[in-house]
């Protein structure tokens, strides 16, 4: 029985665990890729628009309410709103439930969950009151596509008193041409100066 060369052997079984240490390490590659994968997915299932929206604080988007599309930049988010700030001095306030896309909104995003619960309570009543007590005179955009120019007297818990008057003109008793009760679900964007 002769024996072949052991240098041979030795190549072959080299070779063998060579290639098997490669396609070992190949695997090892590929699946730490599927978790990283599957781990940022899992990650980004718990972020909220409330959060895209923080991310987005300074930068340019359009956010399409019904048939309007408001651009301008993004100066303040709220639990269930965002505040545009809009051209020519405008600001534009949307409640989030009117909100059907964010366009522009850039890569960074505010952690999941880091509301504190001061901020978790300026909601979009919050802000509502402050232009009513502020007595601004503002723009409505309402559901239907209707807008009306007037003052917000009170906001209540799912509506608000809005008084109509000539646009640009501070609300007095002779001005308003009509007190409304407006639902809070019917209001798209608030438009102030």
């Amino acid at each position: 029985m002769v024996i072949g060369d052991s240098g041979a052997v030795d190549g072959r079984w080299e070779s063998l665990f060579a290639d098997a240490d490669a396609q070992f390490e190949a695997l090892r590659r590929e699946e730490m890729s599927a978790e990283a994968a599957d781990r940022s997915r899992r990650e980004f299932a718990l972020i909220g628009l409330v959060d895209r929206l923080r991310g987005a604080l300074g930068a340019p988007v359009e956010v399409s309410v019904e048939s309007e599309r408001i651009t301008g930049t993004v100066c303040g988010v709220g639990p269930d709103w965002i505040l545009l700030d809009g051209p020519a001095g405008r600001s534009v306030l949307i409640p989030l439930t009117a909100v059907v896309a964010v366009s522009g909104l850039p890569g960074r995003t505010s952690a999941p969950g880091t509301t504190g619960a001061v901020e978790a309570r300026l909601d979009l009543r919050y802000a509502l009151r402050r232009l009513a007590r502020d007595r601004a005179p503002i723009r409505v955009l309402l559901r239907g596509g209707r807008s009306a120019f007037g003052t917000f007297d009170r906001v209540g818990r799912d509506f608000v008193e809005f008084a109509e008057h000539v646009p640009g003109d501070a609300r007095r008793v002779g001005a308003v041409r009509a007190v409304r009760s407006i639902p809070l679900d019917a209001l798209l964007a608030v438009h102030a100066r």
